[in-house]
């Protein structure tokens, strides 16, 4: 991808927007853990919630990369998924915004195969 610039209000508003998704994904892994645990009954019940929790762990790991040169494709990525919506971006440019939802129309094409 090209060298993107961000100037400062962005750099705040791609933190936010950042945090945002990162918090409503977490919040998701809690409510799914919870239930996990209330239903839990059966010694290999405790193995199923740590298989779980590996599994998202690597995968928030892989997804959650806060570099400037790799934040377009991590915000479409992140739209496309529902974890960002597009007025969580607000504050970046314009350019961004269109270049993050034409990649994310891509990423959901590319799943939807």
């Amino acid at each position: 991808m090209n060298k993107i610039n961000w100037s400062k209000s962005e750099k705040a508003a791609a933190r936010r927007a950042f945090d945002t998704a990162y918090k409503r994904e977490c919040d998701a892994i809690i409510a799914k853990l919870k239930e996990m645990i209330s239903k839990a009954t059966e010694p290999e019940h405790i193995w199923q919630i740590h298989d779980y929790l590996d599994k998202q762990q690597k995968n928030i790991n892989d997804k959650y990369d806060y570099r400037y040169s790799v934040l377009i494709l991590i915000f479409a990525r992140l739209l496309s998924e529902d974890w960002l919506k597009k007025s969580d971006l607000e504050g970046l440019g314009e350019d961004k915004i269109k270049k993050i939802e034409k990649l994310a129309k891509r990423v959901s094409g590319a799943e939807g195969s």
